[in-house]
Parts: C-alpha cells; structure tokens; sequence
C-alpha cells in the first residue's frame, strides 16, 4: 500500500513539473515572437501584476541597449558565448516543444497576448483610422477638378501599388479606364491628372519608378546647392547611385570627400516607399515602426549589432519577498495557516517572478543568435546597402546555421525589424529564395527581379520588350532564366505584359 502510495505521488509530482516546465517553454514562446513594443507592455503588465518583481533603477541617460556591449559580425569567429550546462539544457528544451506546436498557432487569436494577431500594435494606439485611399482622395478634394478627371484621379488611387508607385503606362491606364469604368480618355489626359496626383502627400505619390519618385521629392525642396546637386545626381548618375559608386559620382561631379558625404546623406533621407510606411491605415506611420536590432556599419566596413531593450529595465526578485520566504521557510514546522498561505502566496509569485526574467534572458539569447548568423550570411549587404548583394537565405538555412529549429527562426524574423545604415527594414526583407539555373548556378530571386525591373523601367516605352526579350536581356546582364520565369517574376512585379505597356 506504502509503495503504490508512494508511486502516485511521485507520479504527480512529474506531471506537475512537466506541466510547469511545458508553461514557462510557451512564456519563452510567446515572449520570441514579440516586436520589442509588445514586449515593454509585456514586462509593464507583470511588474504591475507580480510584486515579486522590481525594475533595477536606471538614470535617464540610460543606454537603449542596456548595458549590452555591440557584437561584432565581421571577424568571422564563431559564437564567443560561453553557455552554461543549465541554459543548454532549457534550450533543447524549448526547442523540443517548438517542433511539437503546430505551425497554426501563430495564427491564433489570444485576448492575453496580442502579439498573436496580425494587425499589430498600431490598431491599439489609434482610434480612429483614416485608410490611405481615404487621405489621397481628401487631398484631390482640394483641387478644381472636373467631373471625368475626378474619376480618373480615383482610378489612380485606387490603382497605386505597396509603395505608392503607378507602375502603369497612360495607355494602359486609357484601356482600363475604358473597360472597367467606361470612361473614355486620352494618355493626355491622364498624364495631366497623374501631374495633379504627384503633387499630393506623402511627397512621391503616384511616381511610375524610383527616379521618377525620388525627383518628385527633391523638386519640393527649398531651392539651393543640395536641390542642385540631387537633381544633378538623380537624372544623371542615377545608375551610379543605384550601384553605390559613389566615388565616380564625386569624380563626376567634383565633391570633395565633406560634400559627397553631405550629398549621400541627402539622397538618403528621401522616402523610396511614400506609400508603405502607411499601409493599411494612416496609423501605421514609418514613426511608429521601433526597430529591434541596431546594426552599424562603419567607414571600414566593420559590421556591429545589438539588440534594443526600448524603455525596459532590467528586472529582478523583490528583496522584501525573498526575505519573507526565507523568515517563513525557516519557522515552517510553526506556521499558523495564515501564515502557510502567505508562503504559498510568495513561493508563488517568485517562481513566477524568475521564470519571467529566464523568459526574457533566453529571448535574448536566441534574438542574438539569430541576428549574428543573418548578418553573417547577408554580410556583404550590411557593408555595401546594394540589394543586389542579398544572398539567397530562407529560415532553414539560418536554422541550421544556428542549430535552432525552423519555428525558432520563423518567430524571431516575424514583426522584427532591423535598423541599419541603410534604412530600417522588416528581418524577413533579408530573406530570399532563389533560382537554380540549368548549370546548377545558385541564383537570388530578389536579384532577378530588381534587374527584371531596372530593364523595363529603361526600355523604350515606344517598343516595349516581351516576355522573350526581357530573357534575352536578362541572360546579357547575368540571370540566365527560362521565359515562364521571367512572366512569373513579371506578374509579381505588377507588371503588364509588353501590348499593354506601349
């Protein structure tokens, strides 16, 4: 009887650890997939929810890291961290659990962890939201427009791509306009109401390219020698630019090394994509975007990161509860059941309290692993800031660098975003599939479609190329690929096939 006893309760004492082993692996869970916004209302709702956990004081002056010295990424050594047995082991833990959760409930909706759904934060901090088609058309309000050229204006709204671009021609946009809206015009006319839709806000809209949109920026600009100078550096040297050369745009222009400098700045603080940082709503403001990683480059190519901690202090266990456990657990054999209960009441919170903090030091851990082993892959884009030099990488291949499983990665890339020297981007923007030509030469998709892209842009609009001269073109610029390819790619660029870009 003693033995089958004994076996029950040492039964349910494993079950209770696996089942609070299995809860803290879901907290890690659901602390890595948190943008560092969600995850400073997070650490605020336990500090107000849990006394057993206290914020370390901090000055104001207070770095955003945190005391968390850069890592270095080009130096090429392996990780340096030195891990102990007991972090290795909640690792393999973790992961474990990671594999056995279905990839479906990154979809679920949890009323306790908004970090699960997929409109973000911003929806929580705007009450009222003005969609971006309903602020260009508030914007076109403001002009003397007739009846037809209101319409059209609509049409262009309404036929602007992510990034606020019209990709289409005035031709093509003539035929639509006839089929779908029975509104008969000229590329004339419509030229002169896409004048009007440049002219609104964000400054850049309703561009057909990025030179296009680039110059609509720079026309706005107060006259002087950097108006000058960009509109010298955008209509002639944009191919320079879009390469990066800038020392033949300063030989070409003779700037000294202050004014290139001056001048590269510049040309960096105009917004490529009016559109994106709006999405949706007007709430999604490119402001509101806070970055996750800090990555710097410096002049020698030297790449560094951190990972940024926003507002949040650093925590640890309330020294008055700790106390009061020990003042309890030193006089058990005596405890009034009042005092029995404000024992079980402590222990529990400070379990609570450490397995909070553990929580968030292994989210640190594997964001920072994460990050090194993406800049290391994509190394030669964070020195350069050429997208062409985005290697193909999907989250396997950074799984296996890392030896964390493919969710892991998936997690920590989701809603993250990266601040670097060349603008901030979403982590999954270093992502890339790729191609496998005949010969078995390994090639980047994003790399074929930007080329794909710069040789319509520059085609003659007179004679556009079809689908077999744009492979042709492509094969002479490096991107051997088959013709169906070049449709696909095509197609997923938005743009139309040759007989409607005439």
């Amino acid at each position: 009887m003693e033995n089958k006893f004994s076996q029950t309760q040492t039964q349910t004492q494993t079950q209770q650890t696996v089942q609070r082993l299995s809860q803290q692996q879901m907290l890690q869970v659901k602390l890595l997939e948190m943008p560092i916004t969600q995850l400073e209302q997070r650490v605020e709702s336990e500090l107000a929810d849990n006394p057993a956990l206290e914020p370390e004081s901090y000055d104001d002056n207070h770095h955003d890291n945190m005391g968390e010295e850069p890592s270095n990424i080009d130096m090429g050594i392996d990780e340096t961290e030195e891990q102990s047995d007991e972090r290795e082991q909640r690792e393999e833990e973790l992961e474990r659990v990671l594999d056995n959760i279905d990839r479906d409930d990154r979809m679920e909706s949890d009323d306790h962890y908004p970090g699960a759904r997929s409109e973000g934060i911003d929806e929580q901090i705007w009450r009222e939201e003005t969609s971006f088609y309903d602020t260009l058309r508030e914007q076109a309000g403001e002009y003397d427009l007739t009846e037809q050229q209101r319409l059209i204006i609509e049409y262009l709204i309404g036929s602007l791509d992510e990034y606020g671009w019209l990709r289409k021609d005035n031709d093509t946009l003539c035929d639509e306009l006839a089929i779908h809206q029975n509104i008969f015009t000229t590329p004339e006319e419509v030229d002169s109401v896409v004048r009007i839709l440049q002219q609104f806000d964000p400054a850049g809209i309703g561009a057909h390219n990025l030179q296009e949109c680039l110059l609509i920026q720079v026309n706005r600009l107060a006259e002087g020698q950097d108006k000058q100078r960009l509109t010298t550096l955008f209509t002639r040297y944009f191919d320079d630019f879009m390469n990066n050369r800038w020392h033949r745009i300063a030989t070409a222009m003779k700037l000294d090394e202050t004014d290139c400098a001056t001048l590269k700045s510049e040309a960096q603080r105009l917004n490529p994509k009016p559109g994106a940082p709006l999405g949706e709503t007007m709430g999604r403001s490119i402001h509101q975007i806070t970055p996750d990683f800090i990555v710097d480059t410096d002049d020698e190519g030297n790449v560094s990161f951190y990972i940024n901690r926003g507002q949040m202090p650093e925590l640890h266990i309330s020294e008055s509860f700790a106390e009061l456990e020990q003042t309890l657990k030193g006089n058990k054999a005596h405890l009034s059941q009042s005092e029995k209960d404000a024992l079980t009441y402590t222990k529990e919170k400070m379990d609570k309290a450490n397995g909070f903090i553990t929580a968030l030091q292994q989210r640190q851990h594997t964001m920072h692993t994460t990050m090194k082993a993406i800049i290391k892959w994509q190394l030669d884009y964070f020195r350069e800031g050429d997208e062409n030099l985005i290697k193909p990488m999907i989250l396997k291949d950074i799984a296996q660098k890392t030896g964390l499983d493919i969710s892991t990665i998936s997690r920590v890339s989701n809603q993250k975003y990266a601040q670097t020297k060349w603008g901030t981007f979403p982590l999954r923007h270093f992502f890339s599939d790729s191609y496998t030509t005949n010969d078995g030469k390994e090639l980047s998709t994003r790399q074929i479609k930007l080329a794909l892209q710069d040789i319509v842009d520059h085609e003659d609009k007179r004679h556009p190329l079809n689908d077999e001269a744009l492979k042709a073109r492509l094969a002479e610029a490096g991107f051997p690929i088959a013709r169906r390819t070049v449709t696909k790619y095509r197609e997923q660029l938005g743009i139309p096939k040759a007989t409607l870009r005439r």
